[in-house]
């Protein structure tokens, strides 16, 4: 019997296999939206995940300006941040931070749910919104793919 056969396989950054993903936000709601492409940045869609690789896609999302908040969220969800000086906190509604840009309320929902650490920041660096159904990453022929396809 060969022992060796029954040794983990783990990931690193020449085995993974990254590609492109484009995913259309039209009608999605924000959260639910934000937590699948999350899990794709991640690479928990994949066979060969490993949590402390970057073995998730790229992804492209466009038509963030036609994303759904349900309920009250327009209105009633804030988004505080603080300047570091005193009695500086500020903060905007979802409407306030929709109308100065679209593309910040699905990257602050997608930022939350990755790590908090080095490697988060790296996986944040794999997602790209746009407002408009245009984006730049033509170059890298995105696969379109339908989160509701996804759990």
């Amino acid at each position: 019997m060969n022992t060796l056969s029954y040794k983990t396989v783990s990931a690193n950054a020449s085995t993974v296999n990254k590609e492109w993903v484009l995913v259309d936000a039209d009608g999605q709601t924000l959260g639910r939206l934000a937590s699948k492409v999350a899990k794709l940045i991640r690479g928990k869609y994949k066979p060969n995940y490993t949590p402390h690789v970057d073995c998730g896609d790229n992804v492209v999302i466009i038509n963030a300006d036609k994303i759904v908040l349900t309920g009250n969220k327009w209105r009633d969800k804030s988004y505080i941040r603080h300047t570091g000086y005193p009695g500086g906190q500020r903060s905007l509604t979802a409407t306030e931070m929709f109308e100065k840009d679209p593309t910040r309320l699905i990257e602050k929902a997608v930022k939350g749910m990755l790590p908090k650490n080095t490697l988060g920041s790296a996986l944040y660096r794999n997602l790209y919104v746009y407002a408009g159904g245009e984006h730049k990453q033509q170059g890298q022929e995105p696969k379109a793919i339908n989160l509701n396809d996804y759990k």
